[in-house]
């Protein structure tokens, strides 16, 4: 698990929101109310979520929102086929930009989290 640059990116991204926290606790407790309940099971499913979250990181070019939308999907149960047809998808609208996420960072990151070296506590 050391040198996992998608665990450092998952402890980053922490690291980062709690620091955040501290300056402005209430705007950083409302903002993860708001997406606890976006990411929630509804007429989506959880993963259906994680796996547009990860269409839309890769459109945005979002390095942490990619590799956290990708963690999520692995987590609730996405096979790496859905992964990578969701983050196709954003190939569609975003084009080469959207493309070179989804064919790096996003398959590294699948990869580490599949052997269990991308997990942060």
């Amino acid at each position: 698990m050391e040198g996992s640059f998608v665990q450092q990116a998952l402890q980053d991204y922490k690291e980062g929101l709690g620091a955040f926290e501290k300056q402005l606790p209430e705007v950083a407790r409302e903002y993860n109310r708001f997406t606890e309940a976006c990411f929630a099971d509804g007429e989506l499913s959880a993963k259906m979520k994680h796996l547009i979250g990860v269409a839309l990181a890769c459109l945005a070019n979002d390095e942490y929102c990619i590799i956290y939308h990708t963690k999520g999907c692995v987590d609730h149960g996405a096979s790496d086929m859905e992964v990578l047809e969701a983050a196709a998808v954003s190939g569609a609208f975003g084009g080469g930009a959207a493309m070179s996420q989804s064919v790096t960072l996003l398959q590294d990151a699948l990869e580490q989290l599949r052997r269990g070296t991308g997990l942060v506590q």
